[in-house]
């Protein structure tokens, strides 16, 4: 049954995107005036709508035959951005040259997204019942962007023009283009030939972003193992300081092997400890398919944060599970705010692993972090256990849930963001 759904919706959905990529506007009245004339005219005897049948029949597939004949040579270059931001239009610079030996108008450039069809397993997984409804909703929800048919000027041989190309886009993800199509209408006006020319690119499309009110995170200076080199190395190495002599339990991967040759006595390298603020941002991505939005509003106002806290003077860790248990770190000279934004656009929501699994992840940094930001999509017994955990054990709290259910008898420290009213309830932190 689910295979047979999928396999039906999959053509049709097919069928029916490149009857309307082919066919003009006027084409597809056309086609529509044919079926309706099949329809009616399936007794000959009683109407004269088989004719009307016969007719545009003849007249489409003269048409389409046409356009066999209009494909034609071109070169095109675009200049797209790498990142655009989910709910904002965007635009961009398509050069299109005419590699032909004649002038050609009628024309229209289109791109060639990724196939947006959820494969098999996304059917099975996300649908629910093998209902077309269900599978209208996979669809939609995978297209990440529109993006708008340019009309093409007069193009004479050899002769180039730059066309802007507009869009929008709808969610965060990745927006992959294969390709560029020239199309041409053929001389009724119903059918449209193609040249396509092959240009894949892959744009980063940016969660939503809201205002942040100013925000003091709240927690002090904390000691961080690894000192400020931690900000360009990895593993426990440290700020060096002075060299001195070796003392009883220095560590060997200590000493100055140059200075021991030269002085015949053992000398070790000194560091310092050093001390700055390293924020969690933890955001929850336990998510039942029921809770699509919420999750989607999440993860927007993870990007807000993000995108707002100065992260010069202090380190800002972005935690989560997907596949894994996943820390990216921000500031002094760690990845940079946008590069977390870009990290969020692929964070995609967790359903084979237990909550307990970002608890651990959190609780075993708890001696670096001076505060955190816990953005949840509930309130139940172990989002309430782990977010009591960090606040026994010291750690300052700004706890946000994003979810349409009232909280009941919640603590007085948790602030309850509705999806709807997102913004409004973010001023109000």
């Amino acid at each position: 049954m689910w295979r047979l759904a999928y396999w039906t919706f999959s053509r049709v959905t097919g069928l029916s995107f490149r009857v309307q990529r082919r066919l003009s506007a006027a084409g597809l009245l056309a086609l529509g005036t044919l079926i309706a004339a099949a329809t009616l005219g399936i007794d000959t005897t009683q109407t004269l709508a088989y004719q009307v049948f016969a007719l545009l029949a003849a007249v489409l597939a003269a048409s389409l035959l046409a356009t066999a004949l209009l494909r034609q040579r071109f070169e095109a270059t675009r200049e797209i951005p790498r990142v655009i931001t989910a709910g904002q239009p965007f635009e961009y610079r398509v050069v299109l040259a005419n590699t032909g030996a004649r002038e050609l108008d009628g024309l229209a450039l289109i791109e060639d997204a990724a196939d947006p069809r959820p494969t098999y397993a996304e059917f099975r997984a996300g649908a629910g019942l093998p209902i077309y409804r269900n599978w209208w909703r996979l669809l939609m929800r995978s297209q990440v962007a529109h993006l708008e048919e340019a009309r093409v000027p007069a193009l004479a041989a050899g002769a180039r023009v730059e066309i802007r190309m507009r869009g929008f886009a709808y969610r965060r993800g990745t927006l992959s283009l294969e390709a560029i199509s020239v199309a041409r209408l053929d001389p009724l006006g119903l059918s449209r030939a193609f040249t396509r020319i092959a240009q894949p690119a892959k744009v980063t499309v940016l969660p939503k972003r809201y205002a942040v009110p100013p925000l003091a995170l709240p927690g002090s200076r904390m000691y961080q193992p690894g000192g400020v080199s931690l900000a360009s190395s990895a593993g426990e190495s440290e700020e060096f300081t002075s060299l001195r002599d070796y003392r009883a339990g220095d560590p060997l991967q200590r000493i100055h092997w140059k200075s021991f040759a030269r002085t015949g006595t053992p000398v070790v390298r000194e560091y310092q400890d050093e001390f700055f603020e390293r924020h969690a941002l933890i955001l929850d991505t336990f998510a039942a398919p029921r809770d699509a939005a919420a999750f989607e509003e999440a993860v927007s106002i993870a990007a807000s944060f993000a995108a707002t806290l100065d992260t010069r003077d202090c380190l800002l860790d972005l935690l989560f599970v997907g596949a894994a248990s996943y820390c990216f770190t921000a500031g002094r000279g760690q990845l940079q705010g946008a590069q977390l934004l870009e990290i969020l656009a692929g964070v995609r929501a967790c359903s084979d692993r237990p909550f307990r699994t970002l608890a651990q992840a959190v609780l075993a940094k708890r001696s670096m972090l001076s505060g955190g930001i816990l953005i949840l999509l509930g309130w139940d017994e172990p989002r309430r256990a782990f977010a009591d955990a960090l606040r026994r054990q010291g750690v300052p709290l700004l706890a946000l849930v994003v979810t349409d259910t009232e909280l009941g008898a919640a603590p007085a420290w948790l602030r309850r963001l509705r999806p709807a009213r997102i913004q409004e309830d973010l001023a109000r932190i």
